[in-house]
């Protein structure tokens, strides 16, 4: 596995804006010196999350996940560490020195059969479309602008009429089953003939860049049949499939936005209009599946489906089941009657782009959707429209949002409406959990002193004189890392981070890195609770002492050097609380 230089991280870090990135995946608002999120890693209904742009980590005080920048794109895209490091330049526009490559995990060689076998079709369609036998086929993409440039990029190529790609695959040694199994070839009793045979052919992959499938088009008139795709195989199943995911990551990411068409065509569009953060879902069936795809790329997802009536219903569908997984919605108001590929043939790059300026937002669509579905003269319709709306306004988290809508839905329905605010929800701070956790003084006092440890080489310098370790052996570790690092002058809570050894020292520094700024440094605090550590050990102590003490059985050496031991653990004990009771009185 690919290992990135220590400078090269720390550079990367020092340069990614943790909200900023965050925000490329989830909808994330600021909240005083901070920003808040739904947190992705739990259900969360409430914002939980809290994001810290001065020292980099998020934290989500339900759940208690939390970390840097790595570690989020790590934990939400469910990548390698050096993955996770990739992803967050590719954001950020940082140049990597080397590129990460997914861990390395035994091959299925089947599967990789049937791998070889879909490259080996797509070679040999893109070879096919410069044939005589594509002169016609060649002729119609040219005039539908997919020029050598665009098929190179999609891998548009030609099956031609026959067997020929059949005869192909058996002369390159592979076998029948393998080739029906990538439904590229069709077995039957009468022989062996190519499944899309005579038809332009798009290759599909799936989120590795594996060729999984094709969707195949005819320009026969005759043929009823204009598209068709692959079945459902061991490779591809299509509602677990966006295409162009791996191609429109990096720029999604980047712009903290995807497009989501119906077609292949529709992509295509897209980027030569010069925007290459397009997918589609093969299709208006979107799925949970392919909404978990798409939010891993994107906090915002428009959708660009068709003006017609099944598009709009189409988008109504996946965009609910999109805001219920937490995504920012938007929708693309097409009233051109022009799907995206037939904009850009009838009016250019420009009018594609012109196009997706009439992005409107979630509740705009919603009434405009609701209302064209609504007989508004039918009082039952027209209360059933209202109930509907009202639904979706109290989802809103922003009140502004809620009066306007509520106003506009009133406007409509002409008939007043009462404003319904948000639903109260169980919110969650770093003091309401406090209280509920009930820390002892002991754990609060080891809190306060890496609290403070975090914020100043000075704190550090005094509990490394005054008391040079902690109970907790967890606690102990990070105590020491801190005393080193405050030996450079420098404590960097994200870097801390990346240099933890184990998940339970990165859960630690997340939740002390947290609440570090409820310690800053104040001699007086500091001394008070490293003197509650030295009460609750001397205690300790004194109680093992006298059960000690107790025994029968001890000779008298003995005695006499655990009853010293004792009495100087009772005068230190009778030290501290003299000291305690000096400040107090102070």
């Amino acid at each position: 596995m690919v290992r990135f230089d220590e400078q090269e991280i720390s550079a990367l870090r020092a340069r990614a804006d943790i909200a900023e990135v965050i925000s490329h995946y989830l909808p994330v608002k600021r909240k005083g010196r901070s920003y808040v999120a739904l947190c992705p890693f739990h259900d969360d209904h409430s914002p939980s999350m809290s994001i810290s742009t001065d020292k980099q980590i998020y934290k989500c005080f339900v759940c208690g996940a939390g970390g840097n920048v790595f570690t989020f794109v790590q934990n939400y895209e469910k990548v390698t560490f050096p993955e996770a490091v990739e992803r967050v330049a590719e954001i950020t526009g940082f140049e990597l020195s080397v590129k990460a490559e997914a861990e390395s995990v035994p091959k299925d060689p089947h599967r990789e059969t049937l791998y070889r076998i879909m490259n080996e079709t797509i070679r040999y369609t893109m070879y096919q479309v410069s044939t005589d036998a594509a002169v016609n086929e060649k002729e119609y993409l040219e005039k539908r602008g997919l020029d050598e440039a665009v098929r190179q990029k999609f891998q548009i190529g030609y099956n031609p009429a026959g067997d020929s790609l059949y005869r192909f695959l058996h002369a390159k040694g592979y076998e029948d089953r393998d080739m029906s199994a990538c439904n590229v070839v069709r077995i039957t009793e009468s022989g062996a003939s190519d499944v899309f045979a005579g038809r332009i052919t798009f290759p599909i992959h799936d989120e590795h860049g594996n060729p999984v499938a094709f969707s195949a088009r005819t320009i026969d008139p005759r043929n009823p049949s204009k598209y068709i795709n692959t079945n459902d195989t061991e490779l591809f199943q299509k509602g677990d499939i966006v295409y162009n995911w791996h191609r429109a990551r990096a720029s999604a990411r980047k712009e903290g936005k995807v497009y989501v068409c119906e077609g292949v065509t529709d992509v295509i569009a897209f980027s030569r209009a010069g925007m290459d953060n397009a997918v589609c879902t093969l299709g208006t069936s979107c799925t949970k599946n392919q909404i978990s795809l798409l939010k891993r790329i994107a906090a915002r997802i428009i959708f660009c489906y068709d003006g017609d009536s099944a598009g709009q219903s189409a988008t109504w569908r996946a965009a609910k089941m999109a805001r219920e997984s937490g995504c920012e919605v938007t929708v693309i108001d097409n009233q051109t009657g022009l799907d995206p590929d037939e904009m850009i043939r009838q009016n250019g790059p420009e009018g594609l782009k012109s196009l997706v300026r009439n992005e409107i937002s979630w509740m705009e669509f919603v009434l405009k959707y609701l209302q064209k579905q609504t007989n508004l003269n039918n009082y039952l319709e027209k209360k059933e429209f209202v109930r509907k709306v009202q639904q979706e306004i109290a989802a809103l988290d922003d009140e502004f949002d809620r009066r306007h809508f509520t106003d506009e839905l009133s406007r409509i329905a002409g008939m007043r409406v009462d404003y319904v605010p948000a639903p109260r929800r169980q919110t969650y701070t770093s003091e309401t959990l406090q209280k509920a956790s009930a820390p002892d003084g002991t754990k609060k006092a080891e809190d306060m002193i890496l609290g403070m440890m975090m914020n100043s080489p000075e704190a550090c310098r005094i509990f490394e004189e005054k008391l040079g370790f902690l109970p907790d052996a967890l606690k102990n570790t990070l105590a020491m890392t801190l005393v080193d690092k405050a030996h450079n002058g420098v404590i960097d809570i994200a870097g801390l981070i990346d240099s933890a050894e184990n998940r339970e020292m990165n859960e630690l520094i997340t939740s002390i890195g947290a609440e570090s700024g409820s310690y800053p440094y104040d001699p007086a605090i500091l001394n008070g609770a490293i003197r509650k550590i030295l009460i609750s050990v001397k205690s300790t102590q004194a109680e093992a002492f006298r059960e000690q003490l107790r025994q029968q059985t001890l000779n008298p050496e003995s005695l006499a050097v655990i009853s010293r031991e004792y009495q100087e653990c009772i005068r230190d004990l009778r030290r501290y609380y003299e000291e305690e009771d000096s400040e107090n009185d102070e």
